[in-house]
């Protein structure tokens, strides 16, 4: 299994996810925030045609994680996996209505060679999710987009082999911007909103490291936040060097990655 991101944060969110099981080659995509024809020049540079992948499963209805979704998966005929509550919050589908499939928060399925299991997560979504990929030789984690850590969220990312956890925030960059008032300061800074550095990390201590090799931070925010900052919260945790964990950008992604 690997992955890659073609663009992880405010302005647009989607990571693929692939892997190959001797006979087949399974490619599925974590939400789109993108506009068709820049969801398309991002996949491509990664080397997947639009048309390759297998499925798109969305996490949430928010705009930078849905906003190109049904126009990709019309385009290229490409079946959808969301909650029925993320469906609700995300009114009409246009012509991807054939293309949509439920999926039950608790229960897990499977696309091609992946097992997919859904996480119900923290977030002021209608029901949101996020995701754990198995294919049978490896598991990796995607956990974006929520206020804090619960204990099913922490015994869902266990035994991981790799994990990309939101490191949104640092909770003292966001109260002091001036540019943000009180009522989205406090929403992101709120149990329903996105993780601060210090939650993340405190996550990735709490869950079952063993198998844990890879760790990238995503989401992060390009006003309230520092690569930096991120990294130095999750080395810690993990006694590494700061160049060991990861970063997903906004511009560039990140290129692909084994799991």
């Amino acid at each position: 299994m690997r992955f890659a991101s073609l663009g992880s944060g405010s302005e647009g969110n989607a990571l693929l996810v692939e892997t190959d099981d001797g006979a087949f080659t399974s490619r599925v995509l974590v939400d789109c925030g993108f506009g068709l024809r820049e969801a398309e020049r991002r996949l491509r540079a990664l080397g997947c045609e639009p048309a390759a992948l297998s499925a798109i499963v969305v996490t949430h209805e928010h705009g930078d994680h849905i906003g190109g979704v049904f126009r990709l998966a019309a385009a290229h005929g490409i079946p959808v996996h969301l909650t029925h509550g993320t469906l609700q919050g995300c009114g009409r589908v246009g012509r991807a209505e054939s293309l949509v499939r439920i999926v039950d928060p608790h229960e897990s399925f499977e696309v091609g060679a992946f097992r997919i299991e859904p996480v119900p997560v923290p977030h002021d979504a209608r029901e949101p999710v996020q995701y754990v990929f198995d294919d049978g030789r490896a598991r990796l984690g995607v956990l974006t987009d929520l206020g804090h850590g619960t204990p099913h969220v922490v015994r869902a990312l266990s035994r991981l082999d790799a994990l990309v956890l939101e490191c949104n925030h640092d909770p003292q960059m966001l109260a002091d911007n001036p540019a943000y008032p009180p009522v989205l300061k406090r929403r992101i800074g709120g149990p329903w909103g996105h993780l601060a550095n210090a939650e993340a990390a405190r996550i990735l201590g709490a869950i079952d490291r063993d198998r844990l090799r890879t760790v990238v931070a995503a989401h992060l925010s390009q006003q309230n936040n520092r690569p930096e900052l991120a990294r130095q919260a999750l080395a810690a945790v993990l006694d590494a060097a700061l160049d060991d964990i990861r970063v997903a950008d906004q511009a560039e992604g990140l290129d692909w990655h084994p799991v």
